[in-house]
């Protein structure tokens, strides 16, 4: 299904995207100890918990819930997952979620690892992936339009941020056949 890949992003970093594995756990929490608490904030759990972390890597099943990590070199510097449910009216759905450590923001790794979800997604036979966005994280937005996602609707004051404030949140969808059907199009068309 997925193995390691190597790429390039805009800057000339060469990184390697590949799927989590038990021996991941330490450099996970790694990654995520040191990133600023505002790009934690969409996550579910505490990831500046070690236990956390240990709990996840040892009950890694990528049926239910697929985690890529980037890498440069031995250190972790983006993580994406592919949530999905095996049963129900949500089974052709699955969700998204990404985090790239600040250094390597706006250099394309986001977008990359969003492509690498998505064909992830048509391989599995999902439908439509979903993604839930703060409104005014414009480079999460662009990483998503750029990996076919577009805009679905705006649920206002809907979550809290770091302040406690109500912040609006952006749902974004990619269309998966929707998406290849243009993709080979664009190929074709070449």
């Amino acid at each position: 299904m997925f193995g390691s890949k190597e790429g390039k992003l805009k800057d000339g970093t060469i990184v390697t995207i590949r799927p989590m594995v038990r021996e991941d756990e330490e450099s996970l929490y790694r990654f995520f100890k040191v990133l600023p608490d505002e790009l934690l904030l969409f996550i579910r759990h505490d990831v500046k918990e070690r236990s956390i972390i240990r709990d996840w890597a040892k009950r890694l099943n990528y049926d239910r819930v697929l985690p890529l990590i980037a890498l440069v070199g031995d250190e972790i510097v983006g993580d994406a997952t592919l949530h999905r449910v095996s049963h129900g009216w949500k089974r052709h759905i699955g969700r998204v979620r990404v985090v790239v450590a600040p250094l390597f923001q706006g250099r394309g790794l986001a977008t990359w690892m969003l492509n690498e979800l998505v064909r992830l997604g048509h391989e599995l036979g999902l439908e439509k992936l979903w993604a839930e966005i703060p409104l005014d994280s414009v480079g999460a937005i662009r990483a998503c339009r750029n990996a076919g996602f577009a805009c679905k609707a705006v649920i206002e004051g809907m979550v809290k941020d770091t302040q406690n404030q109500n912040i609006d949140v952006l749902i974004m969808v990619c269309d998966i056949p929707t998406y290849f059907d243009r993709c080979w199009a664009k190929d074709r068309d070449a």
